[in-house]
Order: structure tokens, then sequence, then C-alpha cells
């Protein structure tokens, strides 16, 4: 027993000298635990909200000041008109629209029944639906207290539109957001080992003695997963578009040319773990543990980004799945043009050349720099 307990000791001692052990160990269930608990969440807070008010009655603007009192909303802009509803969502803030027709408190006074259109962006069909009960239970609350208060049933009919996706079809979400996570776990994990594996089988040295210029080398570990995943891209979307029926109203070529600038931003990503880390199993414990995780949660497509706590809504900056997610949306599902997703666009090529640079100036031409 005795020596069986200084083994025991041993092990223990093993575990608290390892730092990267007690990362693991402690570490990863903290941190899991604190964005789970933050992100995983149902409730949608300060959604933007534009109203167009033709009543311009007490009735009316009642109904608008409860809505504003809500912490489920956040009113944008009243509207003079409702041709600029459309506007308003295309530029990407805008969840839900309210429009108050003229005759709103007259129809409720003599008819004792009157009409509300609520119209909703339903590319994301879960927010959609959430916000427009979340708008019906309010204007229902009022309508009770304006029935209890004059002492005759009265009826406030919400219209509901949604825009983009009327049928609400969850594939109109899901499919922008598999294309982000896909290509981003699988390009990063493909090229996280390739370097790693030069050096474990020892033909790193049969590289670093070659004429070949080390930009070339690096380059040519990424390129074959360019264009494989330029293939898997090809059949996401034909499987969208034949099974799923997704369309892509926007341009096909820009949906390709801002894909490959994805899978070069995730393929730099790999190139710059697999330069940091000495085996192929850190490198693929980095870059499951280090971009699943973050990638499902802070893309959009799972839970709003919207709902998470403001630190955590900054750490989604830094993902570039969340921009590429944003575009496709506004690509295929909005059928908008480069003019609506330049910013993205800058974004992710900002992080493609930060990610690129730092990788050369990590890889390593000597082996005993090696890390």
């Amino acid at each position: 027993m005795k020596q069986f307990i200084s083994f025991i000791r041993k092990e223990f001692y093993h575990v608290f000298r390892d730092r990267k052990t007690l990362l693991i160990l402690f570490g990863m269930p903290i941190v899991q635990i604190l964005l789970f608990g933050f992100a995983l969440t149902n409730e949608i807070q300060h959604a933007g909200i534009v109203i167009c008010d033709y009543a311009k009655d007490e009735t009316s603007r009642k109904i608008i000041s409860k809505i504003e009192a809500s912490n489920s909303f956040e009113i944008q802009k009243m509207l003079p008109d409702h041709a600029e509803i459309e506007k308003s969502f295309l530029q990407g803030n805008t969840k839900l629209a309210i429009i108050f027709p003229e005759n709103f408190s007259k129809d409720l006074g003599h008819q004792h029944k009157a009409q509300v259109q609520i119209i909703a962006d339903a590319s994301d069909p879960n927010t959609a639906t959430t916000l427009t009960n979340y708008a019906t239970n309010i204007i229902m609350d009022y309508q009770q207290e304006l029935s209890n208060e004059r002492k005759m049933p009265l009826s406030i009919v919400p219209e509901l539109r949604m825009l983009y996706n009327p049928e609400l079809k969850g594939a109109m979400n899901f499919v922008p957001g598999v294309m982000a996570l896909v290509l981003t776990l699988v390009c990063v994990l493909m090229t996280a080992v390739s370097i790693v594996r030069e050096k474990e089988t020892g033909t790193m040295e049969v590289l670093l003695v070659s004429p070949v210029n080390p930009f070339l080398i690096i380059i040519s570990k990424a390129v074959p997963y360019l264009f494989l995943s330029v293939i898997n891209l090809i059949v996401i979307l034909i499987l969208s578009v034949t099974l799923l029926d997704v369309p892509i109203k926007g341009s096909v070529v820009l949906v390709f040319a801002e894909s490959v600038l994805l899978i070069i931003t995730a393929l730099s990503l790999g190139l710059l773990i697999s330069n940091v880390t000495r085996s192929q199993q850190a490198a693929m414990l980095v870059s499951m543990m280090g971009m699943l995780v973050p990638t499902m949660l802070f893309t959009g497509f799972m839970f709003p980004i919207e709902n998470m706590p403001v630190p955590l809504q900054f750490i989604s900056y830094i993902i570039p799945a969340k921009w590429y997610y944003t575009i496709v949306k506004s690509i295929m599902i909005k059928g908008l043009g480069f003019e609506a997703v330049w910013k993205e666009t800058l974004v992710l090529i900002g992080m493609a050349s930060f990610l690129l640079l730092v990788s050369f100036k990590k890889f390593k031409t000597r082996l005993n720099e090696d890390a």
C-alpha cells in the first residue's frame, strides 16, 4: 500500500506541475459554464424596432409607450412612411416593424375592433417568432386594460408579416450557420496538423534544407485544403438548394468569393496553430476546443449575439465565422449585393492578412528554434 500511495502522490505531482493539464481540468469547465450560462438563453433584449404611426392618437401613443418601456425592444426610428421599413431591415439592425393605420383609434371606438401590422425579419425564424410574440403580448395586455377601462370587449388584431422567410423555414438560418461552422472547423483542423506532421515524421529537415522559400512551404500546406474546401462548399450549396429549398437570391459569384475569403482566413489560423504547437494531438486539441465552441456560440445562428453580455459581444468580433454568417445571410436570404457587406468583407480581409503575417513570423527555419 505504501508503494501504491507513493505512485498516487507522484501522479498528483505530475498533474500539479503541468500547467496545461491544470488548465484543462479547472480552467475549461469554468470557462464553459460561464459562456454557456450567459450565452444559452432564448430571451431577447433591446431588439431594434421601427414604428410607423399613421394614427398619431392617444391609443397608438400608449401602445408605443408600453413597447418603449419593455426591455425586449429598443425603438430606433419613428418612420413617417411605411415605404422606408424595408430599407431599415436591409441595413441589418432592425428586427421588427409596427404599423398603426390612420383610423386605428376610430375603428376601435366605433367597431370595437382594429388592426395593427407587425413585420418581422424572418431570416432568423426563431428570433422573428419570439419578437412577434413579445409585441403581440404587449398589445394584448393593453387591449385587456382598455377593455376593462371602457367596460366593453375590444379587439386589437395583430396582422403578422414575415420578410425574407414567410414560411419560417429553419433551414434559412441553419444553412448559413452550418456553412460558417463547417468551413471554419475543417480548414483550421486540417491545416493545423500539416506542419506539425512534418516535424513529428522528421521530414521537416528535408524541407528546411531545400532551396524552397519558407513562404512557399507555408503556402503549399494551405493550397490543397483550399481546393478541397471549395469542393466542400459546392456540395453544401447544391444540397441546400436541391434538398432544403434554400434559395440563393443574391449573386452566386459573390457567395463563392466571400466563402473563399473565409476559407483563406481559416487556413491562415490553422497554419498559425500548426506553427506554435509541438504535436499533432496538441494542434487538434487547440483547433477543436479553441474553434468549435466559440464558432457555435458567437456566430449568431444558434444564439443571438445581441442578447449576450457586452464582454461576450466583443469576443464575437474576433470570430471570423461571425462576419461570414452575416455576409452569407445578406446575400443568400436577402438578395443583397457587395455594397451591403463590404464592411464585413474588409474585416475578413484584415483577419486573413494578419493571421498569414503572424504565421510567417512564427515559422521556424531551424529545428532547434521550435517552441
